[in-house]
């Protein structure tokens, strides 16, 4: 109310100003040009010019109001084509995310072929036509993408590798990541997506020969990739240590390659050492496989080299069997050392050693593995209803792992 009055009191004191403007002086005004001319009183002159603003304001207004309401009418104006793709493009992703496979293919299709930016369309579009198994659609929506894009090599490239995992072309989708990794050789998704796919096709090596790259760009968390590291060149020595397509010289020459290619803080961890020593036993090279352990061992003393060391034959069974009972005071009560001296000792025919090492393995952990040692002693020196019975009760633990027997054979 007080900004009406305001205004009101404004308007009047112009309206009073140019009344006692004109009453003092009209003015005069004269145009002459040629043939024409035109005189008028200064206000006049001014009113007309004000009438001409209003009139030229007024036509504006009706032209842009023309101009809305053809829009609003016309189906084919680019308001409604702009309104369209944006139904057409909001419906698409929505049932892509629901899985509407067939009417996202529809809807995000035709959002592509009218949006001046189509990429997300079309890249959606061929994830959905992928989902239907029509391939040759999906591949097509991605060649579309990339001539109405071509600055979007990289989005498209990524998307054809990924629909290429899923089918199962694992052969097309590594020769789309390494272009890819050639021009993009930074980029974390592509390095993920190399990563995911070598070990996918159990290609060690391949990763092996990444590591270093994901490590430089921290593609994954260092926890995580320092595990993959380890498994993936356990894997690939294990790999390295079959025979199955060359020879076992080609073999063995193969695999101290590839042990040498393993970084040197990993080659004490004892995953790898028992990879490595089980490719040279494989390969009959038991006295290289008899070295490592032992040198691994007096690094450091685990379990799993312990068992692996009782199982190797070395060129010397009396120097072995000393070198593992040298470990025996500092571990008297280990079950797996107890193990690979009873079997050092048989290996010696030191078959009474050989039986007590076997029984004290067994008063610490009731385990298949002694059970059967321990059958197969007893049965060579004539007691069989005892090496029945273990043969049954190792034959128990493996149906049932999970049950620790307390009662030990000796005493039964």
């Amino acid at each position: 109310m007080k900004r009406f009055a305001f205004v009101l009191i404004l308007l009047i004191a112009i309206v009073g100003f140019l009344g006692w403007a004109i009453a003092q002086d009209p003015g005069y005004v004269l145009i002459s040009y040629d043939r024409f001319r035109y005189e008028s009183s200064f206000w006049i002159f001014l009113g007309l010019i004000a009438c001409l603003w209003l009139l030229a304001m007024v036509v504006h207004w009706v032209l842009g109001l023309l101009h809305t309401s053809g829009a609003l009418v016309n189906p084919w104006s680019r308001r409604h084509r702009e309104r369209r793709v944006s139904k057409a493009s909001r419906s698409g992703l929505r049932e892509l995310a629901e899985g509407q496979w067939g009417h996202a293919l529809g809807h995000l299709r035709s959002a592509a072929e009218h949006d001046h930016q189509p990429l997300v369309h079309y890249l959606g579009a061929a994830r959905a036509a992928n989902e239907l198994g029509e391939h040759d659609q999906s591949d097509e929506l991605l060649r579309k993408a990339r001539e109405r894009e071509p600055e979007s090599g990289l989005a498209v490239g990524l998307t054809q590798a990924q629909l290429q995992i899923a089918r199962g072309q694992y052969s097309e989708a590594r020769e789309t990541l390494n272009a890819l990794h050639s021009e993009h050789p930074r980029h974390a998704y592509v390095l993920t997506l190399l990563q995911q796919l070598y070990v996918q096709l159990q290609d060690w090596s391949a990763l092996c020969r990444l590591l270093p790259e994901l490590r430089k760009h921290r593609v994954l968390p260092p926890a995580r990739l320092s595990e993959l590291e380890l498994l993936a060149w356990t894997a690939a020595l294990e790999q390295s240590g079959q025979a199955a397509t060359t020879s076992n010289e080609d073999a063995l020459q193969a695999l101290n390659q590839k042990w040498h290619a393993v970084p040197s803080g990993l080659r004490t961890e004892s995953l790898l050492v028992r990879a490595y020593a089980d490719g040279l036993s494989r390969l009959g090279a038991d006295a290289k496989a008899e070295e490592v352990l032992y040198a691994a061992l007096k690094r450091q003393f685990d379990d799993r080299l312990v068992e692996r060391y009782g199982r190797v034959r070395g060129q010397d069974a009396a120097r072995q069997l000393a070198n593992a009972e040298g470990w025996l005071k500092a571990h008297p009560e280990n079950a797996e050392l107890l193990l690979a001296l009873g079997r050092l000792s048989m290996r010696n025919a030191l078959w009474g050693k050989a039986r007590d090492y076997l029984e004290a393995s067994l008063r610490f952990e009731h385990r298949p593995e002694t059970c059967a040692e321990l059958a197969r002693l007893l049965a060579q020196l004539g007691d069989n209803e005892r090496s029945n019975r273990l043969f049954q009760e190792g034959l128990g633990l493996l149906a049932h792992p999970g049950v620790n027997q307390i009662q030990t054979t000796s005493s039964s």
